[in-house]
């Protein structure tokens, strides 16, 4: 089924929204839940939050692209979930993710640095848009879904040496990057 047909059932209020947006992205949905949480269980009730989620933002909402829209929220009630599970526990596959990429972005804890937060993000875009695809599939696969090194792999055909080099580089580009852009110092 079609993305605007999806939306069209949840502007109608039709719960045959719900099954239509579960059976074309329930995979996508629970792969990012998973690759954050390493818990069937959670990830299952984060795809189930995640489509509680779009029925309560659409409408007002009419996300395009709709997949982009549906693996934010899963993502984001990931993460909240993630922290509320790991307080003082270690998910190494995450964590690990998080510590390439504190090497060449700066964290954002206070108010101040909302700011920078919105300029660091549109320079990440702006940077990716400058590579080419297979790097820029790769970052977004390891640092926005959380896909191990193997599975990014597996997936483009790569011995995982390759990947790995290829995100180091990749890392040092940007930070590179967001020297120049006078982000970072």
């Amino acid at each position: 089924m079609e993305d605007s047909r999806i939306i069209a059932l949840f502007l109608e209020r039709s719960e045959q929204a719900v099954e239509a947006l579960d059976h074309k992205y329930g995979e996508a949905v629970r792969k990012t839940a998973m690759n954050i949480l390493r818990n069937r269980q959670d990830a299952e009730e984060c795809a189930n939050d995640t489509w509680l989620g779009v029925w309560n933002t659409v409408p007002p909402q009419h996300p395009n692209p709709l997949v982009s829209y549906v693996c934010r929220i899963a993502r984001n009630l990931a993460i909240n979930r993630y922290h509320a599970n790991t307080a003082a526990k270690r998910n190494d596959t995450y964590d690990v993710a998080l510590e390439e990429l504190e090497e060449c972005i700066p964290s954002a804890l206070n108010v101040e640095d909302q700011v920078l937060a919105g300029e660091l993000s549109a320079a990440i875009s702006r940077f990716l848009d400058s590579v080419p695809y297979e790097d820029r599939f790769c970052f977004m696969r390891r640092y926005w879904f959380s896909d191990s090194v193997i599975d990014i792999a597996a997936t483009m055909h790569w011995k995982p040496h390759r990947v790995t080099v290829r995100l180091s580089r990749l890392r040092e580009k940007l930070h590179q990057y967001l020297k120049e852009e006078g982000l970072i110092a």
